[in-house]
């Protein structure tokens, strides 16, 4: 999870290139594909409760407002409702295991919301464009909101974007993404241009309790760590891991503690938003492997022992992948409906799970990049 911050850079990543047809089609793992959401400006990040009825998601569709906000869809009848407040910006919702609490990221505490509202507001119709990126606001925080009550709750309560995060299985703890150690100490003044220019560098995971307590750092490595999520039995935390650059990102995994951190790609690309399988066997993620404004979906075995599998072939963006709770489907982030081009919202089809699993024991030994 990355907060749909889709990561725009201002050259092509070194070592991207175009490569071979894949081995495999698209119709090989994904059948019965179709658009899932329509209304809003742009939609993505769709997480499932445990029995998979219900879904909740980011949007951009409130009036006045121009960044995304958090709702949650009945999958049975399809109906919708906010969850988030509908001012300030959100981002990275799931549901909590046994209860109808809702997490999230919001700046809506923020005064200077409706600032930056109607500043993004004035910059559109002005014509302008510019590329997708995310601004990694230090206003960000995790909150909950209570299923019973709808009380909103700030867990996290430091300076510094706190977002990205995600419930562990039985619903009693909580890993996320903090840029807080660029604010709680004095940089240095290295680090100070750091943080004018990139300040995703500061990023890492942290774990606390459903509660907001124990709050506790499980990396310390240079570079952006971010988009964690626990695996369906809650053994391992998986999440993406960029270079001290900010140009390549890889798949990583490692234990609830912190211990065990294991690379499990080395694809020499921006390689990010992974989720595990159901079945814990492989890891689906989103890489520009094949070019630097094509992301694809792609899966690798959980142990990273072999080369990453190609599972979508279709020109533009895919990504942000998340299998449903049976693992029979899967919802992920595309603008294939504008032709590869422009705002992306969530598609969903039929997955294979059969197919993945012969693919991913043909697939080649992994080799260093």
């Amino acid at each position: 999870m990355i907060a749909l911050a889709l990561v725009v850079l201002s050259a092509p990543i070194p070592g991207v290139a175009e490569e071979a047809k894949p081995t495999y089609q698209e119709s090989d793992f994904l059948t019965k594909t179709r658009q899932l959401i329509f209304e809003g400006a742009r939609a993505g990040e769709g997480y499932f409760s445990p029995d998979g009825t219900k879904m909740v998601f980011q949007s951009e569709r409130e009036p006045g407002n121009p960044f995304y906000q958090i709702y949650l869809m009945d999958m049975t009848t399809g109906d919708t409702r906010r969850v988030s407040p509908g001012g300030g910006k959100t981002t990275c919702a799931f549901i909590r295991p046994g209860s109808g609490d809702i997490l999230f990221g919001s700046t809506h505490h923020d005064p200077r919301s409706a600032e930056y509202q109607q500043a993004e507001l004035d910059f559109r119709a002005s014509g302008k464009s510019r590329r997708y990126s995310w601004d990694y606001d230090p206003e960000m925080e995790v909150y909950v909101a209570e299923g019973d009550t709808g009380k909103l709750v700030n867990l996290t309560k430091v300076r510094g974007y706190d977002a990205e995060a995600s419930y562990s299985p039985d619903g009693k703890w909580i890993v996320f993404s903090s840029m807080r150690n660029a604010y709680d100490r004095e940089l240095s003044a290295e680090e100070g241009k750091l943080l004018e220019i990139n300040p995703s560098y500061f990023g890492e995971i942290y774990l606390m309790r459903a509660d907001g307590s124990e709050q506790r750092r499980l990396t310390e490595a240079p570079g952006y760590d971010g988009g964690p999520f626990f695996s369906a039995d809650g053994s391992k935390i998986v999440w993406r891991r960029f270079d001290k650059d900010g140009l390549i990102a890889d798949v990583w995994t490692m234990n609830p503690d912190g211990s065990e951190q294991t690379q499990i790609t080395d694809f020499g690309s921006m390689s990010w938003a992974p989720y595990f399988h159901p079945s814990g066997e492989y890891i689906l993620f989103a890489s520009n492997k094949l070019g630097f404004a094509n992301f694809e979906v792609f899966m690798v075995d959980a142990a990273g022992k072999k080369e990453p599998v190609q599972v979508t072939t279709t020109d533009g963006f895919d990504g942000l992948p998340v299998p449903t709770p049976d693992g029979k489907s899967l919802v992920w982030t595309s603008n294939r409906h504008n032709g590869g081009e422009g705002n992306a919202q969530l598609f969903t089809a039929q997955w294979n799970h059969d197919k993945a699993l012969a693919a991913l024991a043909a697939a080649p030994a992994r080799t260093d990049n």
